[in-house]
Formats: C-alpha cells, structure tokens, sequence
C-alpha cells in the first residue's frame, strides 16, 4: 500500500467502514485496510476522502486485434477476431508474470487511451470482432469499468471475454460473470505453497470461482496452467489437478497447458521443455479430460481439437492458425455426431494469426506517440 501521490478516480464498490476508521476493500481474497490516502496492493483502488476510488476507470492501453485462440479459448467461437486490452496494476504478485510492465505498473500516464465502454464497443464493431477481452492484467481489479465495458459491448451484439485468475469474492464475482461470455481462468498451480510462496495468494478462492462458473453460470470457460521448471510441473501435481477438474468441473472443459520463459522475478529458470508440457496433456487425458492443450510451442497435434467419440481432427491448428474444421454446424463432428464443448458457428472465422494494433484515442504523450507508429485508428 503506498501514500505517495493523491488519489483521483471514479467510485469504487465493494468496501465497507471498520470500527478503527478505516475502510475494507471486499473485492478480493486480499482484504485490504486502508487510511485516508493509500491504495491497495493492486494500486488502482484506494481510498479518498473517506470512500473507495478506482483510478484507471475509463484508461487503457495495448489495444490490439488478435485471434480467439491467443486468449487463449479454442472452443469460443474458434478463427474470430477479438479486441483485447488491458488497464494497469493486479491483485497477485506472481514473481513470473510476462506482463510485468502492465499489469505491476505504477505510472498511470503510461495507459495511453481514454476510452469510454461506448468507444470500445464502437471500435469493437468498427474493427469487425465479434468479442472484446479484458487481458494483460486481471480485470477484476476494474471491475466498474469492465462491467460497463461488457454492457456497452453486450448491447451492440459484441461479446466479452474475461482472462482472469479468478481471484475474486463471491459478491462481485456474480455481477462481473453475469456480464461476461467467456473466460479464460489462469489456475497457476494446484497447491497452497505455490500460491502462497509465488503468487502472494491463495488456490482456494481460485477454486471457488471456478466451481461458480461450472455449476451456476452460462460462461463459457477454459483453463491455462504454466507450467514452471520445478516449481509446479511435478507429475504429482498435475495428476492431482486434472482429476479434481474432471470430478468437480466435468471432463469438457479445456485446459491449456503452456510453457514458461525467464521474465520479471524468475529470472534464473530455464524454459519449459516441450516435453513437459506433452507428459502434462497425456496425464489430463488419462484422467478424462477430452480437451487439452500445449501452448507458447509449436506442437500442432498438442494445439489441435479430437473429437472424443471417434479421434477425428476436428479443428487443426499450427500456433493460431487454423487448418482443419470437421464440425456441422451445432457443433458435431461430422464423423461420428458427437458434440465437441464449446460455443461454435457454422463456419469458422478467418482471422488467422494477425495481430493487429490500434488506436482509440489520440495519444497523451510524445513518447506515446512515437510508439504509436504503424498502428490503425478505429
């Protein structure tokens, strides 16, 4: 929590007066107590003036069209543009975390776009996607913004896709689900310590949440694990994971199994060999779990969609690229009839592997600008 500089934003919810003076944040699993004047861990809420205030409503940045798959969801609405982006600050402080710039920055004249939910949706239709993302940063902690957002989109036929580690309490988690599509879940490990230790967090809330989403929600959800050398890709623990999400969440719910590299805290780890990642997909398998996946390697067969009736290739991948679409269109593979999860289209997009940058406001500084260059305006 820091004092260093005023606090000015828009009124956050979810907090409530103690009987020391000071305020709670209820947003989180983290509980922060706040003096007049301080901000939380995730440094965009604080409090002012006696109340809770969220400093990066209507602020964002890394506007960009990327793939579906990048998100990454194989199974919502596969081959379809989204526009994702970010805001700054998160509620964890995971030491391995590949948006380290965004998601822990403390300059708020960084964010470079003002946009309002309306502009996003606007631009979201402009740029023909069918979906807008909350990335780079959990949206959970803008959850004011991301629910405006999510209905502005929601009304203009645009889609919303949260990519989340699901650390959230159940109050608001409710409101931000309700307005959501989709979701990709970042469950980092499947033990206390890993969490504690490398995250500052804890798994049980994660689970929680994606109980919720199973069991008393429409979402759409995936799940992604990276896998870290030594520090959470032990056999053991992956078989512990798969079977409580094929006993707690079904077998039809995917799960990315991805690969690290040295970044922010964990500088002195290894990337994660390939192997890794095919040992932990063949394990899910084995306890149920029709679809998973390998990511951040190039492994066409770990990246592509079997049917689970029959073993057809439904839909080939190489990286975001889709080669191969053996779906009717309700979703059956075309083979044998089975009905592959997931939320599909008759046909699939044809996005492909673009990414795409773009701007939604003018720029606020000369250094925003000079990076600016090369982008499209919507």
């Amino acid at each position: 929590m820091s004092k260093d500089e005023p606090i000015t934003g828009v009124p956050g919810r979810f907090w409530h007066l103690l009987e020391d003076g000071r305020i709670q944040c209820d947003l989180c699993p983290r509980f922060c107590k706040l003096h007049e004047g301080q901000r939380g861990l995730c440094f965009v809420r604080g409090r002012q003036d006696d109340a809770m205030v969220l400093t990066t409503y209507g602020r964002s940045s890394g506007y960009c069209v990327d793939p579906i798959e990048k998100k990454p969801l194989n199974h919502f609405m596969p081959g379809t543009p989204v526009l994702s982006f970010g805001t700054a600050g998160c509620n964890l402080t995971c030491k391995f975390c590949q948006n380290w710039d965004i998601s822990k920055s403390r300059e708020m004249d960084r964010l470079a776009d003002a946009a309002s939910p309306e502009m996003i949706a606007a631009a979201a239709r402009k740029l023909e996607c069918r979906s807008i993302a909350f990335t780079y940063n959990d949206p959970v902690i803008f959850h004011e913004y991301a629910v405006d957002v999510a209905q502005a989109c929601r009304a203009v036929g645009v889609k919303s896709v949260a990519v989340s580690a699901g650390y959230v309490t159940p109050e608001p988690r409710r409101e931000f689900f309700a307005n959501m599509d989709a979701a990709n879940i970042d469950l980092k490990a499947f033990t206390e310590g890993f969490y504690r230790k490398v995250c500052g967090g804890a798994l049980a809330p994660v689970l929680d949440t994606l109980l919720y989403l199973k069991h008393e929600t429409a979402v759409w959800f995936e799940l992604t694990t990276l896998l870290i050398p030594g520090e959470n890709d032990s056999a053991e623990e992956i078989e512990a994971m798969t079977r409580w999400i094929a006993d707690e969440l079904g077998p039809d719910v995917p799960m990315h199994f991805t690969a690290f590299h040295p970044d922010w805290k964990m500088q002195g780890l290894g990337r994660t060999p390939s192997e890794t990642l095919t040992r932990a997909r063949a394990i899910a398998q084995a306890n149920g779990i029709r679809y998973a996946y390998t990511g951040n390697v190039h492994d066409s067969e770990g990246g592509s969609t079997f049917c689970h009736g029959c073993g057809t290739r439904l839909i080939g991948r190489d990286w975001y690229q889709l080669l191969d679409w053996s779906l009717d269109a309700d979703g059956h593979c075309r083979t044998c009839g089975a009905r592959c999860a997931g939320v599909f289209e008759a046909e699939p997009g044809t996005w492909g592997s673009r990414r795409l940058p773009v701007r939604l406001a003018p720029r606020r500084s000369a250094e925003n600008s000079r990076t600016g260059q090369g982008q499209r305006s919507a």
